[in-house]
């Protein structure tokens, strides 16, 4: 095996701690930011990776799977569940609908506790109309798939007539209409007919990486 560069053992290093914890490989930007280096000089790296068989990858994104971890499952931590991650969600106008799956991550199982792991997935925060809330973008936030009617306040995530999902406080009204309310001045409330409206889950939670 040829030699490894300081560099690439810290890269190797820090896609091997980030599967563990996320549950799916880094994309090339977020192991740029994370060594405040161009994308450019990531891709040179995992390519000399390639070479020295450490890592393999394809085009597609999250892709990168370590060598000696191939046929490995993922570690899941004491204490902790693993949950589908569903793409993105959109806390601005609605965006497309989220049913691929980008991953799994980890929440701790005392946070959730009572709810079963089969109703729990997680989604990606895309937006700002959220911000009041705490929701802000790049948040990764935990849903619960309804097992009851919503409550009035709570915020959920919901997946409207043609596949367009988004993120809102949903408050019931009159004449079989539904508000679905932003968390920012900038935005405006937006009101439905309930039956173009299909409320996916409540969010529990949020994870935000710093």
């Amino acid at each position: 095996m040829k030699t490894l560069t300081e560099k690439q053992k810290s890269i190797l290093e820090f896609i091997e701690i980030f599967i563990d914890e996320e549950g799916m490989s880094p994309t090339v930007y977020e192991i740029a930011d994370h060594f405040c280096i161009k994308t450019s000089t990531v891709f040179a790296h995992l390519r000399a990776l390639q070479r020295k068989k450490q890592l393999s990858r394809s085009s597609k994104a999250r892709s990168i799977a370590l060598s000696c971890r191939m046929a490995v499952k993922p570690r899941i931590p004491s204490g902790a569940i693993l949950i589908p991650l569903l793409g993105r969600i959109n806390a601005g106008s609605p965006a497309e609908s989220i049913a691929h799956k980008e991953g799994e991550i980890y929440v701790n199982a005392s946070s959730v506790q009572g709810i079963a792991p089969e109703r729990l997935f997680a989604l990606r925060v895309s937006g700002e109309s959220m911000r009041d809330l705490g929701i802000y973008d790049g948040d990764t936030v935990i849903v619960a798939r309804f097992e009851s009617k919503p409550r009035s306040g709570d915020i959920v995530v919901a997946l409207l007539q043609g596949g367009e999902v988004t993120i809102k406080s949903y408050f019931p009204k009159t004449k079989g209409c539904v508000e679905l309310r932003p968390a920012n001045p900038e935005y405006n409330v937006q009101i439905y007919a309930e039956e173009d409206v299909s409320l996916q889950g409540r969010v529990l939670e949020l994870h935000r990486k710093y």
